[in-house]
């Protein structure tokens, strides 16, 4: 059964997200045998004009990685923007992810373009919020995903942008980011959407991209944008599922299911009150758990 969360948005596994330069070739042959939840394929800053778009759609067309699969376009006013559209839709990917949106119009130009041009209602768009206009404007561009089409399922934290364009720097511990970092994650919560931590720049440092993955879990973060196939392993280690929640969700799931409580909003748990809001929770944690299983279970 496949579980579809409020606002119509599916439940996807997101706890890695490894960000590769889409004219990498080494870096994009690897990709398959990494365990990573989804993979970003990059078009904007880190790749060469000249090489855009064709190289990626004929890898993609033999070597898709079974997971879900990411292309990150040059803003639609960049000059390139329109180009890596029509790239990326001919290459397939399950969701394009727009750079520095800073406006509900940003997206609506993507969906706009997407309809005009005949692609798949099943691709879905990503939002890098990385400017303070993006950030001063996040609960509006949140709640297009809130819309019939709007296609918009998952923002990506950029703080190397918001950073160098605030000069708040992100310390150890992120003090003066995590207002920001939590203003994202309720604007995406309230219209449903995914949320992706921002990079940790030091791939090296094992201990601090640690310490800031626990971090962003604890501030209810689906999963990280990483630059390094060494943080994936760690990355899907904590913001995986933890098993005594799993067990009560399913416990929740099955109470909810039986016929004594079919129309019920509030039941007796345990000694415990649940309302159905507890069920949509359950529903997706489970889900998730669901997910993980399937991965692992996997050659």
């Amino acid at each position: 059964m496949t579980t579809v969360i409020a606002h119509h948005h599916p439940a996807r596994l997101r706890r890695s997200v490894l960000c590769v330069p889409a004219d990498n070739a080494r870096a994009l042959a690897k990709v398959r045998q990494l365990a990573a939840d989804a993979v970003i394929f990059d078009l904007e800053d880190a790749v060469a004009p000249e090489h855009k778009g064709e190289a990626l759609v004929r890898h993609l067309s033999k070597h898709r990685p079974d997971c879900e699969v990411v292309i990150r376009i040059n803003a639609l006013g960049s000059g390139f923007g329109q180009m890596d559209l029509t790239a990326a839709v001919a290459a397939g990917p399950d969701a394009i992810l727009l750079p520095k949106v800073e406006s509900p119009s940003d997206i609506q130009a993507a969906v706009d373009w997407l309809g005009e041009n005949d692609a798949p209602e099943s691709l879905r768009l990503w939002a890098m919020i990385e400017t303070p206009r993006g950030l001063l404007n996040v609960a509006a561009i949140a709640e297009t995903g809130r819309t019939f089409g709007g296609r918009l399922d998952c923002f990506v934290v950029g703080l190397n942008d918001l950073g160098k364009d605030t000069g708040v720097p992100a310390n150890p511990g992120r003090a003066y980011l995590v207002p920001w970092l939590m203003q994202i994650l309720l604007a995406a919560r309230g219209s449903g959407l995914d949320v992706i931590d921002a990079v940790y720049n030091d791939f090296r440092d094992a201990d601090g991209f640690e310490a800031e993955c626990r971090q962003g879990r604890d501030m209810g973060y689906d999963g990280k944008m990483l630059i390094h196939p060494a943080q994936i392993g760690p990355a899907n280690e904590h913001f995986g599922v933890d098993q005594a929640a799993v067990e009560e969700a399913r416990a929740i799931i099955a109470a909810f299911d039986l016929p004594e409580n079919a129309d019920k909003g509030v039941i007796n748990l345990h000694g415990r009150m649940v309302e159905r809001l507890h069920l949509d929770q359950a529903l997706k944690l489970a889900a998730k758990a669901d997910m993980i299983e399937r991965r692992k279970a996997k050659p």
